[in-house]
């Protein structure tokens, strides 16, 4: 029960000086605010490359890519075949789930003839009509188009533009790419490269083909990317590695280009300890402004100190002793900080929020999504850190007015 009166007092006396205490509160909520923020962003930006290019583990399952660089860009060597694929399982079967060979099929780099150009274009494949397709002229493609195979595509409208002068003079025009002619049907405004959430956009491309004529023949089954399964617990890096060294001396196309795997765990590891490291560094420099708000708190305290002489001496007068006192005014400089950096909390998770879209838009061009990550840490830091400024810089004013002579303050 003393201690629900110690509290009720506290916050009474606070209420006295309404604008002093909430001008201290604003100074340690600022300074709770910017650590809060740095560290959600921060914590934001990691997990957003764990969950870009990890591995997938907390998913139940791992998976790896193994990629094969041709050494020329525009040959049509792949460096993944069935047969290859059949090899793998048969040497590292046991230790893999699942192998497939993963074809591209957004925005791929490729040459293509364009009346009687030939250009570096991007090309996006298509299995099924979309309604994202935004069509400036002519017609979409239709169901039958993409499961028939025929040979029409749809360009977009920079390249018409830039090639035929507009949208309209493009429409019946024919393009080849990977050796098929398409006749153009449509044209479509361009889009950005990468969606909202990161992802590859395919109408960021230059041209939209119908896949089954983009890979076909052998090229169907063929690939440049390997993507291997494993169970969680497996070292996937590891037996990565291997079947990596195994096809850079077996593999069909090792005359012909490199076969490699990125270590994208340790890769992100090394990430994350570099984050770490300037995040704190930032929170650091930030949480000075917690240390000048700690000077505010300890001045207020002074003056209340000094300001209520006659109530600690009738509190003494009738009883209180000096812990009492000391406890009474330490009391008071917790509840004002702990409030501050709960409000504080608040402020900086809704400020890491609001800041985490506009920085995804500033590297837009990386097909980054970066998304604010508010951790109960990030809570138990804030309460602590908090509560500790006011513990420091309250115990000095608290021990004057302990320290305080009934007699001195009668005279």
């Amino acid at each position: 029960m003393q201690v629900i009166e110690l509290f009720k007092t506290a916050i009474q006396s606070l209420k006295a000086n309404k604008k002093r205490s909430f001008l201290t509160i604003i100074g340690i909520m600022i300074g709770i605010v910017a650590v809060i923020a740095i560290l959600g962003i921060g914590d934001g930006i990691t997990q957003t490359m764990y969950d870009k290019f990890g591995n997938n583990a907390k998913q139940g399952q791992q998976t790896t890519e193994i990629a094969f660089n041709p050494d020329n860009i525009t040959s049509n060597t792949y460096g993944f075949t069935q047969d290859e694929v059949d090899n793998i399982k048969t040497q590292f079967g046991g230790e893999i789930n699942n192998i497939k060979i993963e074809r591209e099929t957004d925005n791929l780099s490729t040459q293509a003839q364009i009346g009687d150009t030939t250009k570096n274009t991007s090309v996006s494949l298509l299995k099924k009509p979309s309604h994202q397709i935004y069509l400036i002229a002519g017609k979409n493609f239709t169901e039958n188009n993409l499961t028939v195979g025929q040979a029409s595509a749809l360009m977009s409208d920079k390249v018409a533009k830039k090639q035929y002068g507009t949208a309209q003079n493009a429409l019946g025009t024919t393009v080849t790419v990977n050796d098929v002619t398409y006749n153009i049907i449509g044209v479509y405004k361009a889009q950005g490269q990468y969606t909202s959430d990161g992802n590859q956009n395919p109408y960021g491309a230059d041209l939209l083909v119908p896949d089954s004529l983009y890979y076909h023949g052998e090229g169907a089954t063929q690939g440049n990317t390997l993507k291997l399964t494993f169970s969680q617990g497996v070292n996937a890096s590891s037996i990565s590695r291997k079947i990596a060294k195994y096809l850079t001396k077996n593999g069909p196309a090792r005359n012909q280009g490199t076969y490699e795997y990125i270590d994208m765990e340790k890769a992100l590891k090394q990430f994350s300890s570099q984050m770490r490291i300037i995040t704190t560094f930032i929170s650091f420099i930030a949480a000075i402004s917690l240390f000048i708000a700690g000077i505010g708190v300890m001045n207020m305290m002074y003056i209340s100190v000094s300001e209520r002489t006659q109530e600690i001496g009738i509190r003494l007068a009738v009883g209180a002793t000096p812990f009492n006192i000391m406890m009474q005014f330490l009391v008071e400089a917790v509840i004002l900080t702990v409030t501050g950096g709960l409000l504080g909390f608040l402020g900086g998770a809704g400020l890491a929020h609001l800041l985490a879209p506009l920085l995804s838009n500033a590297i837009g061009g990386q097909g980054i999504h970066i998304h604010a990550h508010i951790s109960l840490n990030a809570f138990f830091l804030a309460f602590g850190t908090s509560a500790a400024v006011g513990l420091i810089f309250g115990i000095l004013p608290a021990r004057q007015a302990a320290n305080k002579n009934l007699i001195d303050i009668l005279r």
